[in-house]
């Protein structure tokens, strides 16, 4: 046997120690489940294993660090509030003193069986309704056309509105505003479209380049006040990694969006369109740029109060500068996205579904950054692989997490690695599409939070068992 995947099937018990009899075992998938109990050094003992995952469990007890399990980082044994040892950073002993409390509570294994049970069964129906959502999209490409907004003629008069600029360093007069409506707005100015609207550039007489997005918000936001207060919260998002918003243009019939400019394209260009000029990004790029988005992401999750979710990341969102340094752009305006209404099967939307969450698909099941979760999983599987999110065959779509799951579970995971990344080091690019899967989890519930995708992803840079 070369494979066995036992993900999500509500096991119970202690890993058997006779595992380690399978000498010829490749990939070894046990997360999602609810197994107690320590890790068997046995593993260790099975020398051709290339893949082992024993996330989200009950385990508890030090992590053998014998033979085999050597080369297992953080992301195999995530979720684990009993484990301890080098690959989580975890001390052993402060593991030890809150054991006696958990014990409390294991009267609610039960509860939590049923409600694990019942979770499953919405995702699941996520999923399809994902799936449905993704064919119909591909049905209409062919018949739909991208909606674009005409910009203002010259002639037309100016749109007055409400202008908000959160920073000293753009012009303040309306006056060098005023052609919002007009030049502003050229369209021989565009440098982007998306799920929000169209991307401009402008360029001031300063010597300043702004990107101005025009949203489509499609009557989502009522009034000014709503819109004020949802993009109003953004001002204060500093981080290296973020794109600055630099403030905000509002009138009934035209709401623009004003931040930096970043000036070497999208992740996604790089990846996906170097016949149009695009170079190769090597791995040691890409992984930089993974590991730079996380940090991005990190800090909406858990360093803004309240916390900011992203609820659109893409790699056509991941924007780069001429030092490929990566800037998370669109973040926070999740009450403008158009996700689940009857524009999502247009081609607009068709590629953004390859990142959606199964859950997103549920309106019952309450959304959350684990949402973001599973979209930065994709984007690493992007960058590992070099393939689109969603790829269409003989009419039918699939998920790119899906079939680099299957490819593992078949013991062909590192044919899934991007050719274009040649003699890169293969272990570490193993190690980023395990933690991509592991964020893709179809429950959010096992899905890592991005303070620890940043952990396993700063222990694979130093080059640590962890």
């Amino acid at each position: 046997m070369k494979s066995l995947n036992l993900e999500g099937n509500l096991l119970s018990g202690s890993i058997p120690e006779s595992l380690g009899n399978l000498s010829d075992l490749e990939h070894l998938d046990l997360s999602i489940n609810m197994l107690t109990g320590g890790i068997p050094s046995a593993l260790g003992d099975i020398k051709t294993l290339l893949f082992l995952n024993l996330s989200y469990n009950s385990l508890s007890g030090p992590i053998p660090r014998n033979g085999a399990l050597q080369q297992f980082n953080a992301s195999s044994f995530l979720g684990n509030a009993g484990l301890c040892g080098a690959p989580l950073g975890v001390s052993c002993s402060a593991v030890i003193a809150t054991r006696s409390s958990q014990r409390k509570k294991s009267h609610v294994l039960g509860a939590s069986a049923i409600a694990a049970i019942v979770t499953t069964a919405v995702i699941a129906l996520g999923v399809v309704v994902i799936f449905v959502m993704n064919f119909r999209a591909l049905k209409r490409i062919a018949e739909d056309r991208v909606y674009e907004s005409t910009p203002p003629s010259p002639e037309a008069s100016p749109i007055l509105g409400k202008l908000v600029l959160f920073s000293k360093t753009l012009p303040a007069k309306y006056e060098d505003w005023e052609a919002g409506s007009k030049a502003l707005l050229d369209k021989d100015s565009v440098i982007g479209s998306g799920t929000l609207g169209t991307v401009f550039k402008t360029t001031f007489d300063t010597g300043i380049s702004m990107a101005v997005k025009k949203l489509e918000t499609l009557g989502r936001i009522k009034n000014s006040e709503e819109f004020e207060e949802e993009i109003g919260r953004l001002a204060n998002v500093k981080h290296p990694n973020i794109v600055t918003m630099q403030g905000y243009f509002w009138s009934p019939t035209m709401q623009l969006l004003l931040s930096d400019y970043i000036p070497n394209g999208s992740l996604y260009n790089h990846l996906h369109q170097q016949d149009a000029g695009f170079g190769q990004l090597s791995w040691k790029r890409r992984f930089e740029i993974a590991l730079g988005t996380a940090h991005g992401l990190t800090y909406l999750h858990h360093d803004c109060t309240p916390q900011i979710l992203h609820f659109d990341l893409k790699s056509s969102n991941i924007l780069l500068d001429h030092n490929f340094v990566p800037y998370l752009s669109d973040y926070g305006l999740s009450k403008f996205s158009p996700m689940l209404d009857t524009y999502v099967t247009s081609r607009r939307f068709y590629s953004t579904l390859g990142y959606v969450a199964p859950e997103v698909a549920c309106q019952s099941f309450r959304l959350s950054d684990k949402c973001d979760v599973y979209s930065f999983g994709v984007v690493l599987l992007e960058l590992a692989t070099g393939r689109h999110p969603v790829e269409n065959s003989d009419s039918n779509c699939i998920l790119l997490c899906d079939a680099v799951r299957s490819a593992l579970e078949r013991g062909r995971g590192y044919s899934c690695i991007d050719p274009q990344l040649g003699s890169a080091p293969q272990s570490e690019i193993m190690q980023v599409l395990k933690l991509g899967l592991v964020c893709t989890s179809q429950m959010p519930s096992k899905r890592p939070s991005m303070a620890e995708v940043m952990q396993v992803l700063e222990s694979i840079k130093s080059g640590n068992d962890l």
